[in-house]
């Protein structure tokens, strides 16, 4: 189910990329957001795609996060690249928490987690990188 809030800067879920085109991103991925909530601006954010994939060359819009715990299947590769050359803002309804399972009352689990203040500069300073703000 799509979330239908802002999401918290930092925070980790899942962005269905479905009609996207190649080479743009055009599966299932976690991300995690990294604009903070704007007034004026309902139902969008801007993420950062994760892949388990390392780039043939790695750049400096280029950054690799440890998920511990990691994320639930099939999403469980604790090593991840920060894309940050392909910064997306994208509407809530491409965004979901990822789910873990049920509990003993059928209720769904959710993993609701948000990377540490340190990490998430570090994630805005390789996009500034790969926005050409910073060419040094």
């Amino acid at each position: 189910m799509a979330i239908d809030y802002h999401p918290q800067q930092g925070a980790i879920l899942i962005c269905d990329f479905d009609g996207m085109k190649t080479p743009e991103i055009i599966k299932r991925r976690p991300v995690i957001v990294i604009s903070p909530r704007f007034r004026n601006r309902g139902k969008l954010c801007t993420i950062v795609p994760l892949s388990t994939t390392a780039p043939r060359t790695i750049e400096k819009y280029h950054y690799q996060i440890e998920l511990c715990p990691s994320l639930p299947k099939p999403y469980d590769e604790p090593l991840k690249w920060a894309k940050c050359d392909m910064i997306y803002t994208v509407s809530f309804e491409r965004l979901f928490k990822p789910f873990i399972g049920k509990d003993d009352k059928g209720n769904r689990i959710y993993d609701e987690r948000i990377i540490d203040k340190a990490e998430l500069e570090k994630i805005q300073e390789c996009v500034k990188h790969g926005l050409g703000l910073i060419t040094s």
